[in-house]
């Protein structure tokens, strides 16, 4: 029982030290997104979309995978602008891949902090 209940004790520490930093690392990314997307606004270079929407206004998803296709190959052209990595993770968004939409955001997010 001895080990049983050091391993549950030290799991109740754990938890909510990981479910902090959780918190901590989602509310980063957040913010530092939100400054980009400012920078954007700022800039005037908000990207168009082309889509075909359905009644509700969200995208056809063959659609929004065409304006991915043409993002994606503008990123792989030019890797190290993070306005290509913006707009490519918002087009994966809109074509409803949030993981990848993240993966490029951070992306972007590391290209532009390092200019």
């Amino acid at each position: 029982p001895a080990p049983i209940a050091k391993t549950m004790g030290a799991l109740l520490t754990a938890f909510p030290i990981l479910g902090a930093w959780l918190i901590f690392a989602e509310l980063r990314f957040g913010l530092r997104l939100e400054k980009l997307q400012r920078k954007v606004e700022a800039e005037n270079s908000w990207p168009r979309f082309d889509f075909e929407l359905r009644p509700s206004g969200r995208p056809v998803r063959a659609s929004a995978d065409a304006v991915f296709a043409q993002y994606s190959e503008i990123a792989r052209q030019q890797p190290n602008d993070w306005h290509n990595w913006f707009n490519l993770g918002l087009a994966y968004d809109a074509a409803g891949d949030r993981r990848r939409a993240r993966a490029a955001m951070r992306k972007a997010i590391a290209l532009a902090s390092k200019n």
